[in-house]
């Protein structure tokens, strides 16, 4: 978990509702979820109560119903991985609404696109299979939902060999030929305190300063995959 100093997410636990869907990971047999260090953090700062109830009420081993029906309509996250000396990275995903599917409450898989080549957060998965995801819900709900697990890199054969109903993507660059597959180890929820409401900006949108129509998009010659965007080939100081 995440080292906030009221909660994981940075909330109190009583900012959302009690998660009631499944078994908490904090069971009264059960060690105490997380790490040494946020423990002794928690002690050192008086939250160990907060904490505790936070992973009683708001921790799952597993994807609840409500989680599972908010990852069908997430079009992007953040993908966090190690390698084996624990240098980490942090990467953008996106796709199309739930391309992050739950296979079932405690399992999810996405198809990895094509990217730069570079295959780091494949290359770490392949050292350590450690990973944590973090959905957030910009539009709509301004909610947060983080998954941790262990991952696995699955060739696309033998994905849908085991799930038949898999979508065949037919844009360019979603061709995939492996896909990562996580075993959900921890799932909770990230409030909206700090989350900012965005709007979606759509081709021919109309924007507008009353907030009516939604912006369009930067014209054809600024908008750009990035590229040498910050200078590193022509060698800008």
């Amino acid at each position: 978990m995440s080292d906030g100093l009221a909660a994981p997410d940075g909330c109190a636990v009583t900012d959302g509702p009690a998660v009631t869907d499944g078994t908490a990971l904090a069971e009264p047999s059960a060690p105490r979820p997380g790490s040494a260090g946020e423990h002794a953090l928690q002690k050192r700062f008086g939250t160990v109560e907060r904490a505790d109830r936070f992973y009683t009420e708001q921790t799952l081993a597993h994807v609840n119903s409500a989680m599972r029906e908010f990852l069908a309509r997430q079009e992007m996250f953040f993908l966090a991985t190690a390698d084996a000396s624990g240098a980490c990275d942090n990467s953008f995903r996106a796709g199309p609404p739930g391309f992050l599917r739950a296979l079932d409450e405690r399992t999810l898989a996405y198809p990895e696109y094509r990217g730069n080549g570079v295959l780091a957060s494949l290359g770490n998965i392949e050292e350590n299979p450690r990973v944590g995801i973090l959905l957030v819900d910009f539009f709509r709900d301004r909610v947060g939902l983080h998954v941790n697990g262990r991952a696995r890199v699955v060739e696309d054969a033998e994905m849908r060999t085991a799930h038949p109903g898999l979508p065949v993507e037919v844009a360019p660059g979603r061709r995939t030929p492996v896909w990562v597959e996580i075993t959900v180890e921890e799932a909770y929820v990230h409030c909206g305190k700090y989350i900012p409401l965005l709007i979606r900006a759509r081709e021919g949108g109309t924007g507008g300063a009353d907030g009516a129509g939604e912006p369009a998009l930067p014209a054809t010659g600024s908008r750009r995959k990035g590229g040498d965007y910050f200078g590193t080939a022509a060698g800008r100081p």
